[in-house]
């Protein structure tokens, strides 16, 4: 069985890459197919992105730190994108980003995968099911208000 991170990702294997998770893996079959259609011109799998040098302070050495991308996009226009598949939004990845676009002019997208909406920036995806979500919860609502006058009555 493949292993199940602390976000319930579960690890998938396609064309010999390991992802950290089936979306992941989809966006990956997405890219490949537009790279065929000729719809990008290429892409990369995890690009590394150097945000500090390592250095030396009180006699203690710190590591570099890196922001590791799920995907390099180059368009055909010549422009780079740098996607990243996300569920959550993790506060390390907020710090990384503000890094990243401090110190790259390349466009850095988050995406999020819905079964049913398919592939899109996490943040619209969130706010969508959030109101999806509150639209169910005030039908619930008013379902509970209007039995509730009727035994009443």
């Amino acid at each position: 069985m493949a292993a199940v991170n602390k976000y319930g990702n579960r690890k998938v294997e396609v064309d010999g890459h390991q992802f950290h998770s089936v979306a992941e893996s989809k966006y990956y079959m997405k890219l490949k197919w537009m790279q065929q259609a000729n719809q990008i011109k290429s892409f990369k799998l995890q690009p590394r992105y150097l945000l500090q040098e390592s250095f030396k302070k009180n006699g203690k050495n710190n590591r570099k730190i890196e922001y590791v991308a799920d995907f390099e996009v180059l368009h055909l226009d010549g422009t780079t994108e740098v996607i990243d598949v996300k569920g959550v939004k993790t506060e390390e990845f907020n710090i990384k980003r503000k890094l990243f676009d401090f110190r790259y002019l390349d466009k850095l997208t988050v995406i999020g995968y819905d079964s049913t909406l398919g592939f899109m920036e996490l943040d619209k995806l969130n706010k969508l099911k959030n109101k999806a979500v509150k639209k169910v919860a005030k039908r619930s609502n008013r379902r509970r208000s209007a039995s509730v006058g009727k035994t009443r009555g």
